[in-house]
Formats: structure tokens, C-alpha cells, sequence
């Protein structure tokens, strides 16, 4: 990767040798001489940036080690030369200078690999770069509700969040609490002032800036561009615009120089990212992208959108390798001549955004994939039509494309992240493209798809969940870790020697306000169970409310019943253990329940379900053994299918299919 960076960095020289240039690369050969030690990672790295590389066992390396700092003194010292950037993941600073004497001296020092330039002028204070979009428009949000059962009221950005079932991770407690979000753009005007923002503001939810190409703290001043992305995440204005992640925490860098596009500001970028992952941040959200600069003759090739070529992908490749999560658009060419995915967008641990409207349908000026070796690229979509966004004039507006896509899934992915954080970026990033819509057939416009985070949470879910099963006399204990709310609930399905088919056999309801790991177990009686092998499922419910993508296996676990536990005391009438009986069946107004059993049942259950899923009502009592017959009113049910089910306490003892008439 090195030889390949190198090269590209001569090539470069050598094709512009003649030309007239402020701004260069300085690459060195070696850390040697550092003082810095890789057994001692606190001189350079945060407590969190460390602690994430022990949570997911990656090793603090030489690219982590900061640049040997007698070489910055020598280049400083060199003549009249400004130390603009540094980035020591790629061993390198960038330096302004017109001193010709300086650079030769430069070129001289037996620790410099090679000098290139890499800007032609020096960055001012400039007009805004246009916006990265198709068009902008402005809402009109007055009285403007979405009416749902949902934790946020989302207003006008329902669409925007709805399209991958983001209500969901917010309903059941993840919304970006105590993760940290670096978003990485050309400025964030005016975010300080802005109504979308009051809530990160007044919860000192930004948690630092700073301008990479003015080398200053302040940020606001600059293109609004990053702003509205910012607000795509961050907004929390109820019944007019809610992001995606509104209780991140988040850092604010500005790399890219809005009136000017040369390859300094993807070594920009690259030192912002260092700083974000050195300050202990999680997720990068990236709407930038690099193909051709201002001068020609910087311009990159789709050949070299490859994944390891250009400056920025191999920052953001180490990013991804350092435990960040990296977002970034796959740009708006799919109208130009270039009509390709732009750098970072390469890279292969980049989640690359494609853009589609709010139906699904992919947007025109989306970027197409694939990356020149062939990855699939873009590798998800996410609504970046018509996004909704913050504007300067401090009204709420719509703005389109992949600027805005990105930071849209990225916060949702945030949330996700939150749930599992047990898992790294790229388990998550995998449990994303899985849940896509194409994930079955991904192609070079949206690659897989539009993720559903519902079905994402199932997919980590299944990956986390563990499942045991121990037996004793004629009751095996089942125990099960997942996670969950009280809103969830549990089936366990059993199969026994003999049988082909699995049946519900008990339930349990999930338990807390927060999505977290919990542990439960469920006794399962055996009487009347023959000897042989016992097999378990465990199904979770992760949204009782719908049927679509709600629920599924978690995890299997089986046991051997040694001897059978057929009991003695069988029903002289009907020569067996169980009988459930409904009558009248279709039925108007009284139905009876006819119970048989071998055995008493002190904790008698008996729920009426609708075709939902819904339990309408809970019926406690107990009997003993014989048969009983309890009546029970129908009158309150409208016409249709229902399920009576019966429980010995939390044992299914049967459920029975039960039609109402009008």
C-alpha cells in the first residue's frame, strides 16, 4: 500500500515539475528517534480511543505513534515555511511555503521520503461552495404532526425515517445516547443560532470543532452544506423535523475548502479522522468526495478508486481498522461523464451511500458502483430526494443528494451501533447490508439496498443471543440471554422424539425500559413426554404491534429425555392425559371450555388472542384432575377468527381455533 502511495505522489510530481505551487506534502521514511511509545498509548490516544481498542482487540500500532517531532521542527525550521496538517496514520505533514531554498533544504534531510506539492494557492476566506445537491426548497412545517404512537413526533423527516423503520431503534430507547458522531465537511453555518440545533446546544451535545483548512477552532462561519447534514442527524424540533440520532454527541471538522477542491483537503480529511479517533469518537459521517481537483493534473482515475490509492480511502480504510465507522456519500455523478463513486467511497470498510426518494426510487444523480476492483458499491441507499433539512434562513426546507442520504442512515446506524456495541464496526456494517432490500441480489445503483433496521436488530440479535437447556425429573429448564423492553416477548417451541414439527410450549414477556441483555429461563413439564431427543427454539417478538420483519429464531438447544414421563392417572373416558374442547364452536354470545387433564392444574391461564397476535383477554383459575368446564363470555368480540390458548401456569397445554358470528 505504501509503494502504491508513493507512486502515486511521484507520478505527480513529475507531471506538474513546472508548475507554480504554495502547498505541499512532505512524507517521511520512519518514526525513528520518537519518544512516544506504543506500551504507553495514553501520551496520544484518549482513555475512550483506547478502551475501544480493547473492546474489540485491536492493537495499538506504529501508525497510531505520533510523527517523530525533530522531523516537524526540521521542516519548520527549514525557511519560511507554516506547518499546516499533520497525519501520523500516513507519516506525513502538509506545509505552505514559497521558498523555494526551504524546500530544496527540505528535500534534503535524509528522514524526508519525498516532497510534492499538492495546492496551488492559499486557502482565504472564500464564497461558499454551491451546495452538493440536486435542488432546495423551502417547507412550510406550521401544524405540521405525524400522528403515531412513537416516541418522537417526527413532522415533515417521517418519510426519511420511516423508510428503514428508524422509529423503531428510537421507540425501544436508542437514539444516540453516549455515542459520538464526527461529521466532516466544508463548514456548519450559523449551527449555534439555528433552531434545529437547540437541543445539541443547550445539552452541550457538540463536544469540539475545528477548521482543518483555516487552522482555527471556530466553524461557523464557513458553507452551510454541513450544517444541513448536521441537521439531517442532529435536529430535534417535535412536530416539524427530528434526525436520526438527536441525542449524539458530536464533533464538527471542517476539511474541505468550499471554493477550491485539491487533494490537501483529502490530507485534511485524513487528520480529521485521526482527531476523532484519538478523542475517543465512533462513527464518521463523510458527504465529500474526491475524483477531479481545480489543476488536471491532480485528477484521479476511476482505476484509482480501487480502494487503496488515493490519500483519502487509505485514511478512511484506517479509520475503519482503528474501530470507526465510516459513512460516506457515494456522490451525485450519475448524470456527469464521471457517473462513478468518488473516493472515499472506495474504500472497502466505508459504508458507501447511494441515494433514493422517499418511495424508494433511486435517484438519477446518484453515483454508480462498482468500485474499479470490483466491490459493490454503493453499498446501501438511504433517502436523499427532498431530504428534509435545516436552512440557513432558519427556516426548515428540503434539499437532495448523497450529502444528505448519508447522514441519514448514519445516524440510524449510530442508534444500531448503540444497541450492540459488544460488536465492531464491520459485524454492524454487515448486519446493515444483510437487512437491505437488494441484499439478495445487490446491484451498482443502491448495491444492497435500503436497510431496514428492524431486520437488523433480529440479524445481531441472533448473533448475540445464547441458549441452554438442563434436565431433571421430567422438567428440563430452559435459559436464554438476549436483549430487549417490556414491549418484546419470547415463544419457546418444542419438538419431541417423534414429531416432526415444533409447538409453542410458553412465553415470556420481555422486562425494562431500556434495550439491554437480560436472561430468563422457563420450566417445561414433561408428563406425558416419551423418552428420546428434545429440541428447543426460542422465538423473540422484537415488535408485538406488526407482523412485518417482527420476529425471529434466536437460537436452538436440545436435550435427551433418558426415560419417558408418561403418568399413571390417565382420563378413564378418553383414554389420555389432555383434551380441550370448545362449544359451541362457531359461537355468538357463551362459549364452554372443556378441559381434561391426567393431573391438577393450580395455576389454570387461559388468554383469548386475536388473529394479531393481540392478547384481548386473561382468564386465571385452577382445577383439578378430571374434567372441568368453564364458560366464557364472546359477546364483546367482533365477527372473526380468534385463538383460545390454555396454560398449566407457563406450560401450553393446547390452543384452539375459535370463529365469531355477528
Amino acid at each position: 500500500m505504501k509503494k502504491i502511495f508513493l507512486c502515486l505522489i511521484l507520478i505527480i510530481a513529475v507531471k506538474i515539475s513546472e508548475a507554480q505551487f504554495s502547498r505541499y506534502i512532505i512524507q517521511f521514511r520512519n518514526k525513528a528517534g520518537s519518544s512516544f511509545s506504543l506500551n504507553n498509548p495514553i501520551q496520544y490516544l484518549s482513555q475512550k480511543a483506547i478502551d475501544r481498542r480493547t473492546r474489540y482487540s485491536i492493537a495499538v500500532d506504529s501508525t497510531d505513534l505520533p510523527i517523530t517531532p525533530r522531523y516537524i521542527d526540521s521542516i519548520r525550521l527549514a525557511g519560511a515555511v507554516t506547518i499546516l496538517n499533520s497525519s501520523r496514520w500516513l507519516n506525513q505533514v502538509s506545509i505552505q511555503t514559497s521558498d523555494a531554498a526551504a524546500l530544496s533544504k527540505i528535500n534534503s534531510f535524509p528522514f524526508v521520503q519525498v516532497v510534492a506539492p499538492i495546492a496551488s494557492r492559499t486557502a482565504a476566506t472564500l464564497a461558499n461552495k454551491k451546495p452538493d445537491a440536486e435542488s432546495q426548497r423551502v417547507l412550510n412545517t406550521a401544524g405540521t404532526t405525524n400522528v403515531t404512537a412513537d416516541f418522537f413526533s417526527y413532522g415533515s423527516s417521517y418519510n426519511q425515517v420511516h423508510i428503514h423503520n428508524g422509529e423503531f431503534l428510537h421507540n425501544i430507547g436508542l437514539r444516540g445516547q453516549n455515542m459520538t458522531i464526527g461529521i466532516f465537511d466544508g463548514g456548519f453555518f450559523h449551527y449555534t443560532t439555528l433552531k434545529s440545533f437547540d437541543s445539541v446546544n443547550i445539552n452541550g451535545q457538540v463536544l469540539g470543532t475545528y477548521d482543518f483548512v483555516a487552522r482555527e477552532q471556530s466553524v461557523i462561519e464557513d458553507d452551510s452544506h454541513g450544517m444541513q447534514c448536521f441537521s439531517v442527524i442532529a435536529a430535534n424540533i417535535p412536530g416539524q423535523f427530528v434526525g436520526t440520532a438527536p441525542k449524539a454527541n458530536f464533533y464538527l471538522f471542517r476539511s474541505e475548502d468550499g471554493a477550491s477542491e485539491f487533494p490537501i483537503e483529502e490530507h485534511n480529511w485524513v487528520c480529521a479522522a485521526e482527531r476523532l479517533d484519538s478523542s475517543g469518537g465512533d462513527l464518521i459521517s463523510s458527504s465529500l468526495g474526491y475524483n477531479t481537483f481545480d489543476d488536471p493534473a491532480f485528477n484521479h482515475t476511476y482505476a484509482d478508486m480501487n480502494g487503496n490509492t488515493t490519500i483519502v480511502t487509505r485514511g478512511a480504510d484506517l479509520a475503519a481498522k482503528k474501530g470507526l465507522f465510516v459513512i460516506n456519500s457515494a456522490g451525485n455523478e450519475g448524470n456527469n461523464s464521471w457517473k462513478f463513486i468518488a473516493a472515499p467511497a472506495d474504500g472497502d470498510s466505508v459504508m458507501a451511500v447511494g441515494a433514493v426518494d422517499a418511495s424508494g426510487g433511486v435517484a438519477p444523480f446518484s453515483s454508480y458502483g462498482p468500485s474499479s476492483d470490483n466491490q459493490t458499491k454503493p453499498d446501501v441507499a438511504s433517502v436523499g430526494v427532498n431530504t428534509v433539512v435545516q436552512t440557513p434562513s432558519n427556516t426548515i426546507g428540503t434539499n437532495s443528494g448523497t450529502s444528505f442520504s448519508a447522514p441519514n442512515i448514519a445516524g440510524l446506524t449510530t442508534c444500531l451501533w448503540q444497541g450492540f456495541q459488544e460488536f465492531n464496526n464491520i459485524k454492524i456494517l454487515n448486519a446493515l447490508r444483510q437487512s437491505g432490500s437488494k441484499a439478495a441480489s445487490p446491484d451498482n445503483r443502491v448495491g444492497y439496498g435500503i436497510p431496514d433496521v428492524k431486520k437488523a436488530v433480529l440479524i445481531l440479535l441472533k448473533d448475540f443471543s445464547t441458549a441452554s437447556a438442563t434436565a431433571s425429573s421430567c422438567k428440563n429448564t430452559i435459559s436464554w440471554t438476549s436483549k430487549d423492553v417490556s414491549s418484546m416477548k419470547y415463544e419457546i417451541e418444542r419438538k419431541t422424539a417423534g414429531e416432526t414439527a415444533y409447538t409453542k410450549v410458553g412465553e415470556r414477556q420481555g422486562a425494562g425500559t431500556s434495550f439491554s441483555s437480560r436472561t430468563y429461563s422457563f420450566d417445561d413439564s414433561l408428563i406425558n413426554v416419551q423418552a428420546g431427543l428434545i429440541s428447543y427454539r426460542i422465538r423473540q417478538i422484537i415488535d408485538t404491534a406488526t407482523t412485518t420483519l417482527s420476529a425471529d429464531y434466536i437460537d436452538t438447544v436440545s436435550v435427551n429425555l433418558a426415560s419417558s414421563c408418561i403418568t399413571t392417572a390417565i382420563n378413564p373416558v378418553t383414554g389420555i392425559g389432555e383434551e380441550v374442547i370448545l362449544m359451541p364452536n362457531p359461537v355468538k354470545e357463551r362459549f364452554a371450555l372443556k378441559i381434561t387433564t391426567s393431573y391438577p392444574v393450580q395455576k389454570l391461564v387461559i388468554r383469548v388472542i386475536n388473529n394479531k397476535g393481540q392478547v384481548l383477554s386473561v382468564i386465571r383459575n385452577s382445577k383439578g384432575s378430571g374434567t372441568t368446564t368453564i364458560e366464557l363470555p364472546s359477546a364483546y368480540l367482533a365477527s372473526g377468527q380468534y385463538y383460545v390458548s390454555i396454560y398449566n401456569d407457563e406450560k401450553l397445554i393446547a390452543t384452539k381455533e375459535l370463529i365469531k358470528l355477528q
